[in-house]
């Protein structure tokens, strides 16, 4: 239909919906269960209900880092198997087969992983309300971080995909790529309490913008530039999404 195969499109964003629906202890429950037990363990065991980082309550500030966390291994992970399974069992062709360009691939498997983020943010967001308050400071602020940290792990998760060879290798990715971006970036501190050092070593972390943003529009407060978060989460969008686009066109470790 036009220049668009909107109807496999459709088709292959259903299929990475669907792959996850249908685990869905382990793809949306698990994440809440995994999420509380942060919360507990902050709050209980470190004393985290009577800690203060610069004006907020240590658990209203950690909580939407707690989210986003959520939010993008979940996209991540997504994303990452779906494109190491299908290599690994052999059945990548019928991903490659149809009629689809390189920017719809990259469309329909990125927004099977949003879709699986944006909906694990929202589950872990409603299970953490009985315990910590949040509030809506801002909530342009909340869907575009929302939205574009789980493009940002969806495409990254692809081009991990299609770059791994076994599951070792994206788990490699995630070892030492994903995980050490995610905990140095501000999710269980304020990066004002570093040394100027490390909170230059932070601001070059796309982690860090999206962690920043989706908790200035919760809870009001921000350690960095907000303008600068925005661009930051836009401009590697877009290179993550040339790199991905790039490989399904050239066929990079997917075709022999």
């Amino acid at each position: 239909m036009g220049r668009v195969n909107w109807i496999g499109l459709w088709t292959l964003y259903l299929r990475e919906v669907r792959r996850f629906i249908k685990v869905y202890t382990q793809t949306l429950v698990a994440p809440v269960v995994t999420t509380l037990l942060f919360l507990a363990v902050f709050a209980l065991a470190l004393g985290g209900g009577t800690r203060i980082v610069g004006d907020l309550p240590f658990l209203e500030f950690l909580t939407p880092g707690l989210v986003v966390m959520a939010i993008a291994q979940n996209a991540f992970a997504n994303t990452s198997s779906s494109i190491v399974i299908a290599k690994v069992q052999g059945n990548i062709v019928d991903t490659l087969m149809p009629p689809f360009t390189a920017h719809e691939l990259t469309f329909a498997i990125a927004m099977g992983g949003v879709t699986r983020g944006v909906m694990v943010g929202g589950v872990v967001a409603a299970a953490m309300l009985p315990f910590v308050p949040m509030q809506v400071h801002a909530l342009g602020f909340i869907v575009y971080h929302a939205f574009m940290a789980s493009l940002m792990l969806s495409l990254l998760g692809i081009a991990g995909g299609i770059w791994s060879e076994k599951f070792d290798h994206i788990a490699a990715v995630t070892n030492f790529v994903v995980t050490p971006l995610a905990f140095l970036s501000g999710t269980f501190y304020s990066i004002l309490q570093l040394p100027e050092a490390a909170q230059i070593a932070a601001h070059l972390n796309p982690f860090f913008y999206m962690i920043d943003g989706l908790r200035y529009g919760v809870t009001g407060h921000a350690d960095g530039s907000l303008v600068a978060g925005i661009a930051t989460m836009a401009g590697v969008n877009a290179a993550l999404w040339a790199l991905t686009t790039w490989m399904f066109a050239s066929g990079y470790k997917l075709k022999a």
